[in-house]
């Protein structure tokens, strides 16, 4: 805007300086060339082309054409008047009249030539300019991006990341808060985790002893009416324990004790050792494509969680089982699709597909189910994209390719400690 701004008027300033300055010079040659050819004439030297010849030049800018008036009505002319010209008039004392003539065109081409400067210059400030504003976006954004990866950590339960300061006092500040907000944070996980522990302490030891108590009324009683009463006991208080089991499960899973940064080019490999045997002998196919990202998730998680689907599709579906990982949208998701060439998932069960104990009848209906829960727990979810053929896609939170997640997580697992993570 600036070059807009300025460029336009300095070009055509520079257009108007350099005609009124050749005109300035034409009326400067014109009144020199008059003041020689008057000397001549007074002195009474003849007057002939040759002399005229002498007032002109070849040079761009220079006259090309000579007219001058005698007195006595003579005219002498010498060189070939441009077309179209610009002409300068001199009359002497002595009533000679001398006429000077350029060529507009040689007056035009100095001009743009100095508008050609101003237009390199323009853009040699221009091309200045955007390397500065990219260097100065870059260091303003990049920060920005380490503080979002550190802000989906936290919320995922991690260690506090350590970032360098950036140098931008307000990013620092933020940072600052950040850091603050996690200690906050990591100590008020760290209570729930605790409380959960002991929940699980002093829940499990009562209904352990209640269920002994139970068990030895069944076996010593010989009333029939109180054994079923016992046993009607058991199975209450059998499904009271994995209720509380159920719920402690899903809030340790809620607090994203085992989220990390995952390499989906691990994850992936090792479902393709495991499941590759099985698809042949089945005589079927399995195409897994191979993906460069990194997402947040549990790693046995994740890895149960495409297993069930392999499973599903291989028992359910037909045709090859294809797996695809690609970004999803401007916030760096990741979805990862589970596609086979079946004849997809009942109309009736699509809506319910993954509701506890809904199964079309080859299975018990809890692995879907489980699977969509370890995905949110991973602040992701679970979907069937398409019925018919089933594809079922995984949403996952990814990292940014511009993140370097050395700096973003310095203490992160191994690509080999992932390996024998994901293999427990």
């Amino acid at each position: 805007m600036a070059i807009l701004l300025l460029g336009i008027p300095l070009a055509v300033f520079a257009f108007q300086f350099v005609r009124d300055a050749a005109l300035r010079d034409l009326d400067s040659r014109t009144a020199t060339a008059a003041r020689a050819i008057e000397a001549r004439y007074v002195s009474g030297e003849v007057l002939d082309e040759s002399i005229l010849e002498n007032f002109l030049g070849t040079a761009s800018g220079a006259p090309r054409h000579i007219t001058v008036r005698l007195p006595d009505g003579t005219e002498l002319t010498a060189g070939e008047e441009p077309q179209p010209s610009f002409r300068g008039s001199e009359v002497t004392e002595s009533d000679v009249v001398v006429l000077l003539s350029i060529s507009q065109s040689d007056v035009f081409w100095e001009a743009a030539r100095a508008d050609l400067l101003v237009l390199v210059v323009g853009a040699v400030a221009v091309i200045a300019g955007t390397a500065m504003a990219s260097w100065q976006a870059n260091r303003l954004a990049a920060p920005l991006v380490y503080l979002a990866a550190s802000a989906e950590q936290i919320g995922s339960g991690q260690t506090r990341p350590r970032l360098e300061p950036s140098g931008v006092e307000e990013i620092d500040l933020v940072a600052e808060e950040l850091v603050r907000s996690a200690d906050r944070m990591a100590a008020r996980l760290s209570a729930e985790r605790q409380f959960a522990a002991d929940a699980s302490h002093q829940l499990r030891t009562p209904l352990t002893a209640l269920m002994m108590r139970l068990e030895e009324i069944s076996a010593s009683t010989t009333q029939d009416e109180v054994r079923a009463e016992a046993e009607a006991s058991l199975e209450q208080v059998d499904r009271l324990v994995g209720v509380v089991d159920e719920l402690l499960g899903r809030t340790r899973r809620a607090l994203g004790s085992g989220t990390e940064l995952v390499e989906l080019e691990d994850v992936l490999e090792q479902q393709r050792a495991e499941w590759e045997p099985a698809f042949a002998k089945a005589g079927r196919g399995l195409h897994i494509a191979s993906t460069e990202g990194t997402v947040f998730a549990t790693p046995g998680g994740l890895s149960q969680v495409l297993a069930t689907l392999i499973e599903n599709s291989l028992h359910h579906g037909g045709g090859t089982t294809a797996i695809v990982a690609r970004e999803s949208g401007p916030n760096h998701a990741i979805v990862i699709e589970v596609r086979d060439e079946g004849d997809g998932v009942p109309e009736d069960l699509a809506p319910r597909i993954f509701e506890r104990s809904v199964t079309s009848g080859k299975g018990t209906g809890l692995g879907l189910a489980l699977a969509r829960d370890l995905v949110a727990a991973d602040g992701g979810r679970l979907e069937l994209s398409q019925r018919a053929p089933a594809v079922f896609s995984v949403f996952l939170q990814g990292v940014p390719r511009m993140v370097d997640l050395d700096t973003v997580v310095p203490h992160r697992l191994s690509r080999s400690q992932r390996r024998r993570w994901l293999r427990r």
